[in-house]
């Protein structure tokens, strides 16, 4: 693979809304993949997901993974604090899939504003910034009326 999400909404290249949805399209059937095989990957995050030349998208480092099955192995140490889930930063000892959708979501947030939906200094500040659910500066580009329309 050529570079990674990261890089590319890091620098100067337009990102359109055929990019958001193809990239969107491409993590979710991923997902919709490593789901069905009752895994979970638990960190989730731009720098995680790897593109070539081509926009082909997959996602990668498996190393915070679990099976659904292994309970004792759900921890709270997965995913980087901006992509975190709640439940998470809440210290709930169950999770499911859900974790990875919410990172999937500040994921495409991040894809859409070119900066970090919830940029947490620590876990009670990632909490607030979650909580007060402030709008990302979009003014870079021409956000649809509807934004259901990028989807």
């Amino acid at each position: 693979m050529d570079t990674d999400l990261h890089q590319i909404i890091r620098s100067n290249q337009p990102l359109t809304d055929d990019h958001c949805r193809y990239f969107l399209y491409q993590i979710l059937r991923g997902l919709k993949y490593v789901h069905s095989a009752n895994v979970l990957h638990r960190d989730l995050k731009p720098s995680n997901l790897f593109l070539n030349a081509n926009c082909d998208l997959k996602i990668g480092d498996f190393g915070l993974a679990r099976t659904t099955s292994e309970t004792d192995f759900m921890t709270e140490y997965v995913v980087t604090r901006w992509y975190r889930a709640p439940e998470l930063l809440l210290n709930c000892s169950e999770y499911t899939a859900a974790i990875d959708i919410w990172s999937v979501g500040c994921i495409l947030g991040e894809i859409m504003s070119r900066q970090p939906l919830f940029p947490g200094k620590d876990y009670v500040h990632q909490l607030r910034l979650i909580t007060e659910v402030r709008y990302p500066d979009f003014s870079h580009r021409k956000v649809p009326e509807n934004p259901l329309d990028v989807l």
